[in-house]
């Protein structure tokens, strides 16, 4: 962007420069660029952990294994003993949950059990409160 003034004439005068000065402008941009720079603080992409150090304690009492079978018709089982219906199932999980140390639940479902037989069992003892809950055989579910 330029500007010509002038008279016109043919004055042996310099002709006036009109353009704007960006020296001090890029001066200052690069000033406040290293400021910026400086004062971020630096970004550790790292997560600090409190490991434990040395070996854990064994565990003093070995927790007890409940294997909960539902068969192809859908007959859910308390370590081999047939349970009639559901509030059965509900009695033997508020037993399993006011234990001391709760037991750890081996839920295996046979393959041609119905979903909703065995998503209740899950449900059921979710809601008692027991937490240690494992899906033994899902291998099968492989195709």
């Amino acid at each position: 962007m330029g500007m010509n003034v002038g008279s016109g004439s043919d004055s042996r005068d310099p002709d006036v420069m009109v353009d704007i000065n960006t020296t001090p402008l890029i001066d200052v941009m690069l000033v406040l660029l290293i400021m910026l720079i400086i004062t971020i603080p630096i970004q550790l992409h790292s997560v600090n952990l409190n490991m434990p150090v040395g070996r854990p304690p064994p565990p003093l009492v070995k927790p007890e294994v409940v294997k909960i079978d539902v068969d192809p018709r859908s007959v859910v089982f308390w370590n081999g003993e047939e349970l009639p219906d559901r509030a059965a199932l509900e009695a033997k999980l508020k037993e399993a949950e006011a234990q001391a140390v709760q037991p750890e639940l081996h839920l295996r479902p046979d393959r041609a059990a119905k979903y909703d037989v065995v998503a209740g069992v899950m449900a059921s003892a979710q809601r008692i409160g027991l937490t240690k809950i494992g899906i033994v055989g899902s291998e099968q579910f492989i195709e």
